[in-house]
């Protein structure tokens, strides 16, 4: 599987902690990146549709005691299995990287 977009990571990312409406994976993943990655409406939508094209994630009945309106999305186990495999491969990078010693955040200069 080839690396996934920073776009579909955090999303992805945002559904792991459970289902969310489409403005709450926004602010997730404005929390998640420090403010760095701002979706538009027409990239976060997109990007649902695309990754329940694949299966990776799928609508979901709205919880109780919230606005019937939103629409709801949850990782389906593909997308939890695509995440975790993105997940490791980020783990093996900053593994070789620190294997050759290329300094962090902290060392850089």
């Amino acid at each position: 599987m080839s690396a996934l977009t920073p776009v579909v990571f955090h999303i992805l990312l945002a559904l792991s902690q459970g289902p969310r409406h489409g403005y709450g994976i926004l602010k997730d993943v404005l929390d998640q990146t420090a403010g760095e990655l701002r979706l538009g409406p027409g990239t976060l939508y997109g990007s649902l549709q695309r990754l329940m094209d694949q299966g990776w994630v799928e609508e979901t009945a709205a919880p109780a005691d919230t606005d019937e309106r939103r629409r709801y999305y949850k990782l389906h186990l593909s997308g939890r299995t695509a995440l975790n495999a993105e997940v490791e491969r980020m783990a093996s990078l900053v593994r070789v990287a620190r294997g050759r010693r290329v300094p962090g955040r902290t060392g850089a200069s």
